[in-house]
C-alpha cells in the first residue's frame, strides 16, 4: 500500500484514539470548571464510545452502497464541527452531548479506513496493514496525553479541543485532494434496503462473531485503562498531569512495539495463531494486575509492568482480531468494518462506565474490570476455535 495512502488511513483511524488520550491529563480540571468530580466527567468519555458504537452501524451500509469518499467527508466535517463545539462548551452536559457528535463524525474514519483495506489487500496483507497502521494510530496514545498536558498547563482544557478542530480540518483536506475511491467502478453496490439483512448474516457467522468480540473484550480491557487511569496515576498516586503523558506514552509505546513484530510474526503462522496466544498472554497479564491492585501497593510501579504486558498485547490481538473477521467480507466490507466497530465500542462503552460505577478509591475497579475482559476475551478465542473445527469436520 502507498505511503501516502497508509499515513492518510492511519491519520484517520487514529480520530477514535486522538479524541480520547487528549483530553485525559485535563479530566481534574474540567471538573474543577464545572464544579463536579472526575467520575462525573468520565461521562463525556462514555457519550463518545456510545457514538461510536451507533455511528458505525450507519456509516457501514451506506459506505458499501455510496462508496467510500461521501460518508468519509461527511463525517470529518461534523467531527471538525463538534471538536469546536466542545471548546464552547459552557457546562458538563454542552459537554457530554458535543463529544456524542464528535464521535458520530470521527467513526466514519474507522469504518471507511478498515473496508478501504479489505478493499485493497488479501486477508494476510491487511494483518500486516492494519500492524501498520498500528504504527502511525499508535502514535497518538503517546503524543496526545503529552500535549494534552503541555496545552492544559499552558492555554487551559478548550485548547484541546480547538487542538482536534484543526487537525480534522487538515484531515478533511487530505481526503478531499489525495484519498481516492477504493471501491471498482462497475462493482454492484448493495441497497441500503439489505442493510439489516447484511447485519442478521453477520451475527450468524460464527467466525466472525467470534473474531470480533475476541478482540471487542480485549479493547474494552484498554478502555478500562484510558477511563480509569487519570484517577488511578493523577489522583490516587499523584502523578502531576503533566507527566501522565509519559506513563501513558510508555504503554502506547509497547503498544506499537508490539504490533510491528506481529507484522513479521504472521508471515509464518497467519493471524489467527497469533491472535490465540496474544489473548491468553493479555488474560495472564490482566489477571496478575488484578491481584496486584488488590494489594493496593504504596508505590504505583508494582502496576505498572502487568499493565505494560497487557497492553503491549493488544498491539497483536487488535490487527490480528480485525484482519480474521473481515477476511471474506467482500463488498460487504463497509458493514462488516461498522459492525466489527460497533461491536467493540459498546463493550468499550460498558467498560469504562463500569469502572465509574465501581469507583471505591482504588486501582481495584480499573484492574477487576481489565482483568474480567481479558477472561472473556479468551473464552470467545477458544469459541471461535471449536467452530472451526466444527466447520471442517
Amino acid at each position: 500500500m502507498p505511503l501516502n495512502l497508509l499515513l492518510i488511513l492511519g491519520a484517520l483511524t487514529a480520530f477514535g484514539p486522538l479524541a480520547i488520550d487528549f483530553y485525559l491529563p485535563s479530566f481534574p480540571a474540567i471538573a474543577q470548571a464545572f464544579a463536579t468530580d472526575v467520575e462525573h466527567v468520565q461521562l463525556s468519555l462514555a457519550s463518545y464510545f456510545a457514538g461510536l458504537a451507533l455511528g458505525q452501524l450507519l456509516y457501514g451500509p451506506v459506505a458499501d452502497r455510496f462508496g467510500r469518499r461521501k460518508p468519509l467527508v461527511f463525517g470529518v466535517t461534523l467531527f471538525t464541527l463538534a471538536s469546536f463545539a466542545c471548546a464552547l462548551a459552557p457546562n458538563l452536559e454542552w459537554l457530554v452531548s458535543a463529544r456524542f457528535a464528535q464521535a458520530l463524525g470521527g467513526c466514519a474514519g474507522i469504518v471507511v479506513s478498515r473496508a478501504m483495506v479489505r478493499d485493497l489487500c488479501d486477508p494476510l496483507t491487511s494483518a500486516k496493514v492494519f500492524s501498520q497502521l498500528m504504527l502511525v494510530m499508535g502514535l497518538a496514545p503517546i503524543l496526545a496525553p503529552l500535549g494534552g498536558g503541555l496545552l492544559l498547563d499552558a492555554f487551559g482544557w478548550h485548547s484541546i479541543f480547538v487542538t482536534l478542530t484543526l487537525f480534522s480540518g487538515i484531515c478533511l483536506l487530505a481526503v478531499l485532494l489525495w484519498l481516492p475511491e477504493s471501491i471498482p467502478a462497475g462493482i454492484a453496490r448493495p441497497p441500503l434496503s439489505g442493510a439489516l439483512g447484511q447485519y442478521r448474516r453477520l451475527f450468524g457467522d460464527r467466525l466472525f462473531l467470534g473474531h470480533a468480540l475476541t478482540g471487542g473484550f480485549a479493547m474494552a480491557g484498554m478502555f478500562a485503562y484510558i477511563s480509569g487511569s487519570p484517577f488511578v496515576f493523577i489522583e490516587l498516586y499523584g502523578v502531576p498531569a503533566e507527566h501522565y503523558g509519559w506513563l501513558f506514552g510508555t504503554n502506547a509505546a509497547g503498544f506499537i512495539a508490539m504490533a510491528q513484530v506481529n507484522a513479521r510474526l504472521v508471515q509464518r503462522h497467519g493471524p489467527e495463531y497469533w491472535l490465540r496466544r496474544a489473548v491468553v498472554a493479555y488474560a495472564c497479564c490482566a489477571l496478575v494486575l488484578l491481584a496486584l491492585a488488590w494489594l493496593q501497593p504504596a508505590q504505583l510501579w508494582p502496576l505498572l509492568i502487568p499493565l505494560f504486558c497487557a497492553v503491549a498485547s493488544l498491539g497483536c490481538i487488535v490487527p490480528n482480531a480485525t484482519a480474521c473477521a473481515m477476511a471474506g467480507q467482500g463488498a460487504h466490507a463497509g458493514s462488516a468494518s461498522a459492525l466489527l466497530g460497533s461491536l467493540q465500542f459498546t463493550i468499550a462503552a460498558s467498560s469504562a462506565m463500569a469502572v465509574g460505577a465501581l469507583h471505591n478509591g482504588t486501582a481495584v475497579p480499573m484492574a477487576l474490570v481489565i482483568a474480567g475482559c481479558g477472561v472473556i476475551a479468551t473464552g470467545w478465542s477458544g469459541w471461535v476455535r471449536v467452530a472451526e473445527r466444527r466447520q471442517r469436520g
